[in-house]
């Protein structure tokens, strides 16, 4: 069975969009691949964040993707703090890290552009940290929405860096992009992603949202003024992300929906993805408080962090005898 790995930051609340682009899939492939997923909580230090947040933030990550259908018997799940030989592999891939490689990264580049203020060491190097995070399970596959696979071809860089320089060592990984629902928009401007820190409060349907709330966000989604139901996301991007939502939620095809939709308007389309949201939510909050009330996270969190750690200090151990750190 070949590897995957991914990670997510618990610098927010996660949204329907991390849903379907992301924790839906991990579900799928947790049957397909060994998977490790892990919270990449010392990547949520490139920007302030109070530890008490942290914290919370964490522990409801972890419960949502339970609650979600991932499976600790199949999955690795744990905390990248809990396994000392992320920072260490870091730090590493950082030296092999050219300034200027760094500097083109997009999240950095974006912020310098702004000329936004507080911007962190850490922020301009966390995609060297993020490459050592990958690269110490060796994964053949890393799952990435499209605006990440620029990480991705920085740790194959990385890793073929260092394999030419020292021997083959790491695995190259390959990013793998899903592409039906991939990319949930913001409901008030369906031409930007439906972001945990960007969107508007209106725009963005938190996952321990009030199920009644996110049904009116829904209703009040911006369509446009054309009157018909089709998939079509450069004219009618508002239709197309309800269309996504819906066919990501229901598991009808998109041309299916736009078939039975002929003919009826916008208000019957957000009156059944409003609908399906909120049945969505219901349940996954109530496995979400049930998994809480059991207080099974820290004992989940141990022994994935266990099973990690025999992964990672093999690998760190050969990296440190190569580069020339143990003696």
């Amino acid at each position: 069975m070949k590897r995957m790995l991914s990670g997510i930051k618990p610098t927010g609340r996660l949204t329907l969009g991390n849903y379907i682009g992301a924790i839906r899939e991990f579900v799928k492939y947790q049957d397909e691949y060994e998977m490790f997923i892990f919270i990449a909580n010392q990547h949520a230090l490139t920007i302030p964040i109070k530890a008490a947040e942290l914290r919370r933030n964490t522990k409801d990550l972890i419960a949502i993707y339970l609650a979600a259908g991932l499976d600790p018997k199949k999955v690795t799940l744990f905390l990248q703090s809990d396994v000392p030989a992320h920072a260490q592999l870091g730090w590493i891939m950082t030296c092999l890290s050219g300034y200027g490689e760094l500097q083109r990264m997009t999240q950095f580049k974006d912020k310098m552009a702004k000329q936004e203020t507080g911007i962190t060491a850490g922020l301009f190097t966390y995609p060297s940290l993020m490459a050592a995070d990958i690269l110490l399970y060796d994964p053949e596959y890393v799952p990435v929405c499209q605006d990440q696979q620029q990480h991705v071809e920085l740790t194959r860089d990385l890793a073929e860096r260092f394999n030419k320089r020292y021997s083959d060592t790491f695995t190259i990984p390959e990013p793998l992009v899903t592409k039906v629902g991939a990319k949930i928009y913001d409901l008030q401007n369906p031409t930007k992603k439906m972001s945990k820190s960007e969107s508007s409060p209106k725009g963005v349907i938190d996952l321990l949202d009030d199920p009644k709330s996110a049904r009116n966000k829904i209703k009040g989604a911006v369509t446009d003024s054309l009157g018909h139901v089709a998939f079509d996301p450069e004219n009618q991007p508002g239709v197309s992300n309800l269309l996504t939502i819906l066919s990501a939620l229901s598991g009808e095809s998109i041309d299916s929906i736009v078939a039975r939709y002929e003919g009826k308007g916008y208000g019957d389309l957000k009156e059944e993805t409003g609908q399906a949201v909120h049945d969505f939510l219901t349940a996954l909050q109530a496995k979400y408080k049930e998994i809480l009330a059991e207080g099974k996270v820290d004992a989940i969190l141990k022994e994935g962090a266990e099973r990690a750690s025999r992964i990672a200090n093999k690998k760190i151990s050969k990296v440190y005898r190569k580069v020339g750190l143990s003696l």
